[in-house]
């Protein structure tokens, strides 16, 4: 389909009705028949500094890399010459439109994560999606269409559920080695203030509108649009994020969200969540900086989650430090999992990890070739979107707790805020024509 024909079909209905229905080569074969040995065609959608990881499907012999998409010029001609032979757009619409592609791996600003992935499931697409998730409670809910409506493969990107550290520390707990868990610590690096909005000219090949997308109209100018690292703007604007307390502690969080998905305890998330925190009121930058959350699960566990220097001030038990962590203290000690490691608290029961007991979790070496594995076999991935949705949701309420100053009380099973006047913050408006529909 054109772009114009494509544009018009799907902005006529609301931006996601009148997409047309593609069968994803990995079923059909290059040549419309059955070939499960070739290999995954993934198209890259945002070339930004999250895009590294995408290298993956290079150096995989299961896919290749055929599509780069991203509204600024130079950062798609950029991973064009690391992939090679592969094709170049500005807008993500066009990639989608191709027939010959499996799956897309999105590492957009978050504001853009929920929308596009939705597009890609309607368009047939597998999908390998940043974290965190969503920018609101209800974008994360609404997502859980691209699998149950949909049925695409989504590989929620975490990470570390892929490092074998982690999954050893989390098997131990599972398998009741440090006794009934009574309480559970996340903590992850503290968010960015600052920034100052200079408004200067679009530079030429920069799509201003489409990298802007769903999100308020906003002045163009250096730390909003052209900074990458830490302290890119995405990571720190409210209308792009809800700061690092999702947009780093989705690590960690995850890391949690995998021991309560797998255990016996049939909890979800927290039910309840008060805290404080800080959130800048001078400068560009205004997501939450530091915060200090304590939760409780409905079974009575307690749940806690702070920034890394609030965490490492308040030193609320010895396997707290560092910048960024999942702790479970249980009656009879206590497991400790992080990005490249783990710790105990105590040397035999690290031994124990050798051979922790009947409940074992998913094996992964790379989530992006454990996307790859799950489009072609039709899998679930290690880190699934129903799983996601619960981690993000509980660093949103998190979120909430502190912006508004109050208790947070959430509904398990009817997936709301039971705060009447909290609701409002399940929501965010978004920029026409763009809409969840």
């Amino acid at each position: 389909m054109k772009r114009r024909s494509f544009i018009g079909k799907t902005m006529a209905a609301g931006a996601l009705a009148g997409f047309p229905s593609i069968i994803p080569s990995a079923v059909l074969g290059r040549n419309g028949d059955v070939a499960p040995s070739n290999k995954a065609a993934i198209g890259l959608i945002a070339c930004g500094n999250r895009a590294g990881v995408a290298i993956d499907y290079k150096r995989y012999n299961k896919s290749e890399v055929v599509a780069v998409c991203d509204p600024i010029r130079e950062r798609r001609l950029e991973k064009k010459k690391i992939y090679g032979n592969c094709s170049d757009y500005t807008d993500f619409r066009d990639l989608l439109a191709r027939d010959d592609i499996d799956a897309v791996h999105i590492s957009t600003a978050d504001h853009w994560h929920v929308p596009i992935s939705l597009y890609a499931a309607k368009a047939g697409k597998d999908m390998y999606t940043e974290k965190p998730l969503g920018i609101s409670i209800a974008q994360d809910l609404k997502a859980r269409d691209i699998a149950d409506k949909y049925g695409r493969v989504f590989q929620y990107g975490a990470q570390q559920r892929s490092q074998t550290p982690v999954r050893l520390g989390i098997e131990l707990v599972l398998n009741g080695h440090i006794g009934d868990v009574t309480d559970v610590y996340v903590w992850a690096p503290k968010g960015e203030s600052g920034g100052v909005c200079n408004p200067i000219s679009v530079p030429k090949g920069y799509d201003y509108d489409l990298w802007l997308g769903p999100a308020p109209q906003a002045p163009f100018c250096r730390d909003r649009c052209l900074v990458q690292g830490p302290r890119n703007a995405i990571f720190h604007i409210y209308d792009y994020a809800i700061g690092f307390i999702a947009g780093w502690g989705a690590h960690p969080m995850d890391m949690l969200q995998w021991w309560i998905d797998n255990s016996d305890i049939k909890e979800k998330i927290p039910v309840r969540y008060e805290g404080k925190g800080t959130i800048p009121t001078d400068g560009l930058f205004n997501t939450v900086t530091h915060w200090d959350v304590e939760g409780v699960y409905a079974n009575g566990i307690k749940f806690h989650f702070m920034d890394n220097e609030t965490a490492n001030r308040k030193s609320p038990h010895p396997a707290v430090k560092g910048g960024h962590g999942t702790a479970f203290v249980g009656t009879e000690g206590w497991v400790m999992t992080k990005r490249g490691g783990w710790e105990t608290s105590s040397a035999a029961l690290r031994q124990k990890a050798r051979n922790p007991g009947p409940k074992k979790l998913k094996v992964s070496k790379n989530q992006r070739q454990n996307l790859v594995d799950c489009v072609l076999s039709r899998e679930e991935p290690v880190d699934n979107l129903h799983s996601a949705v619960l981690s993000d949701v509980a660093t949103h309420l998190s979120e909430i707790a502190v912006r508004s100053g109050k208790v947070v009380e959430w509904d398990n099973e009817k997936e709301t805020i039971t705060n009447k006047d909290l609701q409002k913050y399940m929501h965010r408006d978004m920029r026409d024509p763009w809409k969840l529909v």
